[in-house]
């Protein structure tokens, strides 16, 4: 489970850092945005790819970039 979280933080991280918005974000933030973004990634583009921890990479950092892409969306219209 652990290795699970670092993985996510890590997917986190990379999304953040190609959407600019890394910065803004927490670890937490980075570890909540890689396992959702994994999960997303996985239902739309498969399981294909290098895999850690169970997480296919390539579609979880494409999925965790979507999802840091509409959570930014919805956040900055305030």
């Amino acid at each position: 489970m652990i290795w699970s979280l670092i993985i996510g933080a890590l997917i986190g991280a990379v999304a953040g850092a190609i959407t600019n918005r890394g910065e803004k974000m927490g670890c937490i933030a980075n570890i909540i945005a890689g396992l959702i973004g994994s999960s997303v990634g996985q239902a739309l583009l498969g399981h294909w790819g290098p895999s850690l921890a169970g997480m296919a990479l390539i579609p979880s950092i494409c999925g965790a970039i979507i999802v840091i892409a509409v959570v930014s969306f919805f956040l900055e219209k305030k």
